[in-house]
């Protein structure tokens, strides 16, 4: 496949020539972040979400080479079969960092770097960093830049991408083979909003394993001399053609390429919940804060939905009394309750018991959603906003913003690292407090490790 004019191998050749050096602090700093989380967050899921234990049930009954480590479950698969369980295991609770745009990168994108680098051993934290960076930005310049309708899950359709370049870095691949892998890894990008809007599948919060799996298997038949697709994106039936009506802006998508690394906006998640109820989450914990209210006290809950937000309201009986883990945590009526009962959640409060609590159930019947166009998702979700009324009169209005966890309010190392504690503490397996410590210091000095796998010894052994 000879280099040609396509935006493939504009990107391969960007992969290839990118050292730790070109990186911003602030994109090293974001790097080093979306790894720390993304373990964390896989971590709670081996222990929160009941749906992962099917998957550990599949993948460890197959076996094979001891090649890279299944989090939260102390044994190590061949690294494919390693990233697509940590791959589940990051998005499952809905935890896992995102985009100031929506949609997540890095639950596919580091299980499958790290699972490569216990595959091939002694890779450098700066490199380790230098792939999840690359990953990242890659993501953001293909999300933002596509004719988007809400239709295709950009999560698992743009991330086989980034997740086969970050994957493509750490193997050591050359501008050609990195091509040949971004072009084997669309075999792997698919995936429809359907898998969200719907109620009642597990796949809403499993696909990340899919994307994570397929990413390892990209670079590693790359390596081995399988051949991709020489116009990838932009030929007749490329990708940008066929997914997106030829509508995507190619300037932008290369504009400061090879000089400014976008991951650096990556945010990170104070609740496990969908990103676009978090808003209404933040204005439900502080109107009950700032008021005194107690949920025994509430009439009604007002809140005010665009179109992606009504998806998280109807229908209506589900939404406010959800049957599952996974559709419990997509439920704007669910979440609110929850919220305004328990004055905050944190990953604990996400539990099969909450599912049947009278009490938040109770509230979330009181959650009624109203239509306001306003708030229509066009590039970045607006601010929710609602209206809580008493059962004596009184009416109190909030909108969701400077929320923690936004591009006003972003989560610090320290928030970062008590929300890993956190996490790790509801792992399937315990985890000693030493151990989450010296993880949690090993992240936030990753350049200065020889070997960037040391991080996930302290799970693994």
């Amino acid at each position: 496949m000879s280099s040609g004019s396509d935006l493939c191998h504009t990107f391969a050749n960007h992969v290839a020539q990118t050292h730790f050096e070109d990186l911003s602090p602030e994109a090293v700093d974001a790097a080093k972040k979306s790894i720390l989380d993304v373990v964390g967050v896989s971590l709670a899921g081996s222990g929160m979400e009941p749906a992962v234990h099917g998957v550990a049930d599949v993948v460890l009954d197959a076996g094979g080479r001891p090649e890279a480590s299944v989090l939260g479950f102390a044994c190590k698969l061949p690294a494919q079969s390693a990233a697509f369980v940590n791959g589940v295991m990051a998005h499952c609770l809905d935890f896992d960092d995102q985009t100031p745009w929506g949609a997540h990168p890095d639950s596919s994108v580091v299980p499958a770097v790290l699972a490569l680098a216990e595959r091939k051993g002694k890779v450098s934290g700066r490199d380790l960093i230098t792939s999840v960076a690359l990953g990242q930005d890659l993501f953001v310049r293909l999300r933002c830049n596509v004719g988007w309708r809400q239709d295709w899950n950009l999560s698992s359709v743009v991330g086989a991408f980034s997740s086969a370049a970050a994957a493509s870095f750490i193997q050591g691949l050359s501008r050609e083979q990195i091509a040949h892998a971004l072009g084997i890894a669309s075999m792997q990008s698919s995936g429809t909003m359907q898998v969200i809007f719907g109620i009642g599948s597990d796949l809403r919060g499993m696909y990340a394993g899919f994307t994570a799996q397929g990413a390892v298997m990209a670079a590693l038949l790359a390596e081995k001399g399988i051949t991709g697709i020489a116009d990838l994106f932009e030929g007749k039936a490329g990708i940008f053609n066929v997914y997106f009506g030829g509508k995507y802006e190619r300037d932008k998508m290369l504009e400061g390429l090879g000089k400014e690394y976008l991951g650096s906006s990556m945010l990170y998640k104070a609740w496990p919940a969908v990103g676009n109820v978090h808003t209404y989450i933040h204005a439900t914990i502080e109107l009950m804060r700032e008021h005194g209210l107690k949920a025994s006290e509430i009439e009604q809950i007002k809140v005010f939905v665009g179109d992606f937000h009504q998806r998280m309201c109807y229908p209506i009986e589900l939404r406010r009394e959800p049957t599952t883990l996974m559709d419990a945590k997509f439920s704007l009526p669910f979440c609110v309750a929850l919220a305004a009962v328990r004055g905050g959640i944190r990953i604990a409060d996400f539990s099969a018991l909450a599912l049947r609590d009278p009490e938040v159930l109770a509230v979330a019947r009181k959650v009624v959603p109203v239509a306001d166009s306003s708030l229509d998702w066009k590039v970045k979700i607006p601010d929710g906003r609602m209206e809580i009324t008493t059962r004596d009169g009184r009416r109190f209005e909030r909108a969701g913003d400077n929320v923690p966890g936004s591009p006003e309010a972003p989560l610090s190392w320290d928030a970062i690292v008590t929300k890993f504690r956190d996490c790790a503490s509801v792992a399937a397996r315990p985890i000693a407090a030493r151990k989450i410590e010296h993880a949690q210091e090993m992240a936030r000095n990753l350049e200065s490790l020889d070997d960037a796998t040391m991080l996930l010894k302290a799970f693994t052994q």
